[in-house]
């Protein structure tokens, strides 16, 4: 690569270092420097290298051919404006491979540092909203203090932040005392601040978190990691329940709403497991390529008043991989777990014990989440799945 194109490249890997910063803060502070980013690429004129370097990488290549399903689906949806909408939705995903373009392997340490201040700032600010220490500002919810998204995106957000401060605490430890003192004060602040906010899929996919370290942690000792796994989960789970009137509020309200599903469906659970009823009905119509791109919505529609006519239909069904069977068939539903499977391969092959570990770690925890709602269709989820997934499924062999 000339010097002039070196140059650029470098910039381009600092501004996703500031990308990190802003990513839990700013949506509008994102867009900007991704578009600087994108103009960076354009400017390097590079393509041919490019293309070169990404046909080589297989979760480049599943994200893409994931998008280009939503491109085909166009073909047999009769609601072309809503498919064009959902295809714009979908395109952050293409972000993904321009950022692999960019990242550097001696970065990975920094792209991970600003992305937990940030993070740090956020826990700092909701739990000082939540103790009246400082006056809601942006709209924070004191009873629900998720600073700049909702609860359906912050928990997420807070347990991959917390997977990396157990990471360098316990995984790869930081021999120093100052940041081993640092990391658990952090480790606390922030489990304590999952359970003052209502994100149930999130404080999910925290027990999982914890699971997940334990068998890191013990590597092949796998009677330990499940011991441990068991013991620390349900401490948690039950000090959380017996001192968070919001977490135990939550756990008997969704406990109730499975139990009187049937006379009662205009919950917030009851609702999803109608969504999911009435989508399959659909999927059992149109089992291998779908309704396309835009037409959940008017096949909703149709057998909502069928079948439930006095539930709202949704414009998702709050489960990524059904909306996926649901737009493309089982072919989409291959497509979109091609994504998740080629990012545990790829990590599986990686000589780095971060890249490894958290490149196992991020595609189970979104399997996860993706059951209770399309985390690859919002901005701040999708975004911190392309954020981590550029460096972290990158050879670095270019």
């Amino acid at each position: 690569m000339n010097p002039p194109k070196k140059r650029l490249s470098e910039v381009a890997s600092y501004l996703m270092m500031a990308l990190g910063l802003v990513l839990p803060l700013s949506v509008a502070a994102s867009y900007f420097i991704l578009l600087l980013i994108l103009l960076i690429w354009i400017l390097r004129n590079d393509f041919r290298n490019d293309w070169i370097q990404l046909k080589n990488n297989p979760v480049a290549l599943s994200v893409i051919a994931f998008f280009l399903i939503h491109i085909i689906g166009l073909l047999w949806t009769s609601d072309i404006k809503n498919g064009i909408y959902v295809l714009k939705k979908e395109s952050l995903l293409l972000l993904l491979p321009l950022l692999m373009l960019f990242a550097k392997k001696e970065h990975i340490n920094l792209y991970i540092n600003t992305f937990l201040v940030a993070m740090t700032a956020s826990v700092i600010l909701s739990l000082g909203i939540w103790l009246n220490a400082i006056p809601p500002v942006f709209g924070i919810d004191p009873e629900n203090p998720t600073p700049f998204m909702t609860h359906i995106s912050y928990n997420p957000y807070l347990t991959i932040t917390i997977y990396l401060v157990l990471y360098r605490l316990f995984i790869e430890p930081d021999q120093r005392l100052t940041a081993r003192f640092l990391y658990t004060a952090l480790a606390f602040m922030m489990t304590f601040n999952m359970f003052i906010t209502i994100g149930r899929a999130g404080q999910i996919m925290f027990f999982a978190m914890i699971g997940i370290v334990f068998f890191q942690f013990f590597h092949k000792q796998t009677l330990k990691a499940v011991i441990f796994s068991i013991l620390s989960i349900t401490f948690v789970f039950l000090l959380s329940y017996n001192t968070s009137e919001v977490f135990r509020y939550r756990v008997n309200k969704a406990a109730d709403e499975i139990r009187m599903y049937n006379e009662n469906k205009e919950t917030n659970v009851g609702l999803r497991i109608a969504f999911s009823a009435n989508s399959f009905e659909i999927i059992r119509k149109h089992p291998f390529i779908g309704v396309g791109t835009g037409d959940f919505s008017i096949e909703y529609e149709k057998i909502n008043a069928q079948n439930t006519p006095e539930l709202p239909a949704p414009s998702q069904p709050h489960n990524m991989y059904v909306l996926t069977l649901v737009q493309f068939g089982v072919f989409g539903l291959l497509s979109l777990t091609a994504i998740l499977y080629s990012q545990i391969r790829q990590a599986m092959k990686s000589g780095n014990h971060l890249q490894k570990h958290l490149g196992i770690t991020l595609p189970l925890l979104f399997a996860l989440i993706m059951l209770s709602d399309s985390y690859l269709r919002g901005h701040f989820t999708t975004m911190l799945f392309v954020y981590l997934s550029s460096f972290l499924y990158s050879d670095y062999k270019t």
